[in-house]
């Protein structure tokens, strides 16, 4: 009996050592497999960590674009804005440039007047002034509204009286106090005019007149 416990006890230390030596084995073959997917795993981070910085990278360089476009654009605005000032500022300059020709001519009429002894040369002068200024009018486009014998028109004209005025036909424009004008195709000052009267018109309110007052003589 001692004998055969001897050799189960042998023949299981033995089956004990086979499993370890196994079981180190299988360890000892599975180590390669874990180093080669640590170095994947690794090779994957250092890939991934170098595309972060590179990313941190274009990130920056793009802030950097905006920041210059956003500088660009806000000294365009600016720029633009100054442009506009000016523009508005200034805006009456070339019409000024093109008076002063006519202001020197005014000037040196007036010089000369006291000296003058001719009056027509001194008319002369006066009329070759004021045609250089109608004529640097007309270039920016102002041009005087004709309203003599034209029919009256609350657009281009302002009625300051009416006249009685034989054939001529009704509200019909007589004479012209002031001048109107026109800025290309917009009215700036109406001309004010005296109008024709509407004779028929008065020859009825007199004949209510006289009639009324023949009434008024019958009935006392």
């Amino acid at each position: 009996m001692k004998k055969e416990k001897h050799d189960a006890n042998t023949n299981d230390h033995k089956s004990n050592e086979i499993k370890i030596e196994r079981e180190s084995s299988k360890n000892i073959s599975q180590e390669p497999a874990n180093n080669e997917e640590i170095k994947k795993l690794e090779e994957q981070i250092n890939s991934a960590n170098l595309k972060i910085v590179q990313l941190e990278k274009e990130v920056e360089d793009y802030k950097d674009r905006v920041l210059r476009k956003a500088a660009e654009f806000e000294n365009y605005k600016r720029r633009t804005e100054n442009e506009q000032i000016n523009l508005l500022k200034y805006s009456a300059e070339s019409f000024i440039i093109k008076l002063l020709p006519a202001i020197d001519d005014f000037e040196r009429s007036l010089q000369h007047i006291d000296k003058a002894k001719d009056v027509e040369s001194i008319k002369a002068g006066i009329k070759l002034v004021y045609e250089k200024f109608i004529k640097i009018l007309g270039e920016q486009g102002v041009t005087k509204i004709d309203s003599a014998g034209k029919p009256f028109d609350v657009q281009y004209h302002e009625a300051l009286l009416q006249r009685p005025a034989e054939n001529v036909a009704p509200h019909t424009v007589l004479d012209e106090i002031e001048k109107g004008y026109m800025y290309k195709d917009r009215v700036i000052r109406h001309a004010k005019v005296v109008v024709s009267q509407d004779l028929s018109e008065d020859k009825i309110n007199s004949s209510d007149i006289n009639s009324d007052t023949q009434n008024n003589n019958e009935g006392k």
